[in-house]
């Protein structure tokens, strides 16, 4: 929501500093997200006369021009806009000044042999305009010397707050400017619209269909109107707000919809046919709408139509057919009630985001219908002439019955602590709107229409404090009590914090992507079944429940490769969705390294070969995880293979027995990254943390830390023949298990087939850690232990010793 402090300043009567206001606005939770103050920005800036504008001796193209600044004696500036002549009044920029076209500060300098003491400025380099095919050209009556932002009304800074979703009385300035007056920052001015008489009935009537999308419908035809541009002023503020200024009639629409948060519409007379009526849509009609594109409606949308067609879409934007133009003289006014879950899903559906619908579907004042309408047909008089019709009505825009909230005054102390006598509370309340009586410790307060976002004593509190001051509530330590402090977080809270934490310290960087992917996505990683497809998406390529996090983590890297950061390592923990039902959703991590983004940082180096990222990454990466989070690594089963989203030969499946699939891990398919058009070398995993078991209790009791052994560790190297089809992990399982008090670790240091082994054979060598405990081992201990191994894994495998 954007605004103007002079705007503010017709609803609010304060001597406020722009500083003090916004301090107060984002106090009172109208969180103040940027103040453009272009009177700062454009303060060097000064109207100038151009006394003469000579050719320059050594361009054909500039000119030598000497600029009366009202500052003192003529300055010299060397000029190539093809507009630049003697007699005419523009702005001067002197040297110092900052030109936010060009982002820098303008220095004395020397163009072809001439000095340049200062620039005459185009609107494209003030960021007022795209127009720079020359300097801004003023009327002759700009009075020399003064400050361009105060002659050209720019002087006025602009505040955008971040408005939440629940204040829609915020959307229209006057609101703001009451929650301010409340604050004690200055006065609110009541300016409550007066009715505009009518001359006679009017011709155009009313008629509602679809009640249950249409509470009620105004209109009022104003004939012998002239509609031309709007004033100055009137389009300074919309200018301002981001708004550009089509002519009078819509102008005035736009400002009221702006200055009090109520939408209205205006139709030519002329272009309408017959009476209006308010219905559902057909399936299969269509508008071409005022933003130039041409929507197909089905009957789910509700729409303003006339003997013709539909004509509006209701509560969101007009159509082009009866738009108003220079050329209009009789105007129709509308002021309507629409249903806000409709206007929320149409403009989604129908991809518009308009002002309108920014305010309907948050829900606007039901009881200034008939206000509203009559301060847009006073404007319109003020500003275009006219004689107005009589109001016609469908639908009960009668004010609804209020809200009556009981109300004890203790209820603030009970809530924040903050003690206020009851006089202080009221006087805040009835700022605000609200309608107090009684004056015990009980009292009844009566709701404003305009504040549907409140329901109960929680919330007059809220109202009291956010206004009082959320700073004057008093400090209180919790009580602790005597008893240990519980665990704050949940298992998996834990589990994805660790999680998290370790792929940081991997080097990982960790991404936050949708919850939503597209259809296609969806199929390429195992979902897309109808139940996990959202009924309103809010685009059509975020259009499925995600069923796993590397869609999202693929787009992100390629996104990253596109602009130059081609070596990205990314990480996400988050859900994922099997199905709709609760048990369904789980939560895995997920993490993705492209090109040389090793785990160890090994990148480009004239001292190695680089080599890009594979399997064995992603696996170190997820054992890693897994290895944080307790589980039994020991216990785990690497087995060849994973979803087809993965390569089918560099790719593997981590499990705990033959059911309980943990994750997978790989290289990306080729065929899956031509389909989501990235590029390659991509290598990733993906483990679900409910999959992990938890870790075995530990004793309550204390045990003494265990102290590392003193004995030397030992380390023995076997090489066995096995069947080709053998996998590593079954030999480093059975060599563990041939003594696991002693065998401290097991690695797999070459594979080997080819020269001296036989056909369908490949050699495996092995490295044992052998750590003493009690005693150092004798030469036959040692050897008996190696007996045990090879024996071990003879039975196990069928392996044999490789001589």
């Amino acid at each position: 929501m954007k605004f103007t402090l002079a705007w503010l300043k017709d609803h609010l009567a304060t001597d406020a500093s722009l500083a003090e206001i916004v301090d107060k606005l984002t106090m009172i939770g109208l969180e103040v997200e940027r103040v453009e103050d272009r009177a700062a920005l454009l303060k060097p800036y000064v109207v100038a006369s151009v006394i003469s504008a000579e050719k320059h001796p050594n361009a054909d193209r500039l000119r030598v021009c000497m600029v009366d600044t009202g500052a003192g004696a003529p300055v010299q500036v060397v000029c190539g806009a093809p507009n630049a002549r003697a007699g005419m009044k523009g702005v001067f920029a002197p040297p110092g000044a900052y030109i936010p076209g060009k982002d820098t500060v303008l220095q004395v300098g020397t163009i072809r042999g001439v000095e340049s003491r200062g620039m005459l400025v185009s609107e494209f380099e003030l960021q007022l305009s795209d127009d720079h095919e020359g300097i801004i050209e003023l009327p002759d009556d700009a009075p020399v010397g003064q400050s361009y932002a105060a002659y050209a009304g720019l002087d006025d800074p602009v505040i955008e707050i971040n408005l939440t979703p629940n204040r829609p009385d915020c959307t229209g300035v006057n609101g703001i400017a009451r929650d301010l007056g409340a604050a004690l920052i200055g006065d609110y001015k009541p300016n409550s619209p007066k009715p505009v008489r009518g001359r006679y009935p009017c011709p155009v009537k009313v008629m509602i269909e679809a009640a249950d999308l249409c509470p009620a419908f105004a209109l009022r035809l104003v004939r012998g109107v002239k509609n031309g541009p709007s004033p100055r002023w009137m389009q300074r503020r919309l200018k301002a707000i981001g708004l550009r200024p089509i002519n009078a009639l819509v102008d005035i629409t736009n400002y009221i919809t702006y200055d009090r948060g109520r939408p209205l519409h205006v139709f030519d007379a002329a272009k309408v046919h017959g009476d209006l009526v308010v219905r559902r849509a057909r399936n299969g009609e269509t508008l071409l709408a005022l933003d130039g594109r041409t929507y197909t409606l089905d009957d789910t949308v509700c729409v303003i139509a006339d003997g013709k067609g539909v004509e509006s879409l209701s509560g969101i934007m007009g159509g082009e057919a009866t738009g108003c133009s220079a050329s209009t003289t009789e105007v129709l006014i509308e002021s309507a009630l629409w249903n806000e879950l409709n206007i929320a899903q149409t403009g989604r559906k129908l991809g518009i985001n308009s002002d309108a619908r920014y305010r309907f579907e948050r829900g606007v004042d039901p009881n200034f219908t008939l206000p509203g309408l009559e301060l847009a047909t006073q404007m319109v008089i003020d500003l275009c002439g006219g004689e107005p019709s009589d109001i016609v009505v469908a639908g009960d825009p009668a004010p609804k019955r209020e809200k009556v909230i009981d109300f004890p005054q203790s209820e603030l102390a009970r809530l924040t602590g903050l003690k206020l006598p009851l006089g202080d509370m009221r006087r805040v309340l009835e700022k605000l709107g609200f309608f107090v009586s009684g004056q015990g410790e009980r009292v009844k307060v009566a709701v404003p229409s305009w504040r549907p976002d409140v329901h109960g004593k929680a919330d007059l509190v809220e109202e009291i404090v956010r206004v009082i001051g959320v700073d004057r509530v008093p400090a209180v330590p919790f009580p602790r009590g005597e008893q240990a402090r519980k665990p704050v977080l949940t298992a998996m809270q834990n589990r994805t914090r660790k999680a998290k934490r370790t792929l940081a310290a991997r080097g990982m960087t960790e991404a936050v992507t949708w919850s939503f992917i597209s259809k296609r996505e969806a199929v390429l990683f195992g979902g897309g079944s109808p139940e996990l497809a959202l009924a309103n998406p809010i685009a059509a390529e975020l259009s499925d429940m995600r069923p796993s996090l590397l869609p999202g983590l693929i787009a992100a890297a390629q996104r990253n490769a596109d602009r130059g950061f081609a070596h990205v390592a990314l990480f996400e923990v988050g859900q994922v969705f099997r199905g709709d039902r609760p048990q369904d959703q789980l939560t895995a991590a997920a993490g993705l390294r492209r090109g040389l983004a090793k785990p160890d940082g090994a990148g480009r180096h004239w001292s190695r070969i680089a080599a890009p990222v594979d399997a064995f990454d992603a696996k170190a990466d997820a054992l890693a995880v897994l290895g944080e989070l307790g589980a039994p690594i020991r216990a785990l089963q690497v087995l060849p293979g994973a979803p087809s989203w993965f390569h089918p030969g560099r790719s593997g499946t981590i499990q705990l027995g033959p059911k309980t699939v943990i994750g997978h891990f790989g290289e990306l398919h080729p065929r899956v990254l031509a389909e989501l058009k990235a590029d390659g070398p991509l290598a990733g995993f993906e483990i679900l943390l409910e999959a992990v078991p938890e870790p075995r209790a530990k004793a309550t009791r204390a045990r003494p830390a265990p102290e590392f052994s003193p004995f030397q560790p030992i380390e023995r190297d076997f090489a066995f023949v096995v069947d080709a089809r053998t996998q590593a992990a079954d030999i480093v399982r059975a060599a563990q298990n041939a003594d696991r008090k002693l065998i401290a670790g097991v690695t797999v240091f070459d594979v080997y087939s080819g020269q001296g082994i036989e056909p369908g054979k490949k050699s495996i060598a092995i490295a044992v850690t052998i750590q003493p405990r009690e005693k150092t081992l004798t030469e036959e201990e040692i050897g008996a232990l190696g007996q045990r191994i090879v024996a071990e894994v003879a039975k196990r495998t069928g392996a044999t010793l490789r001589g």
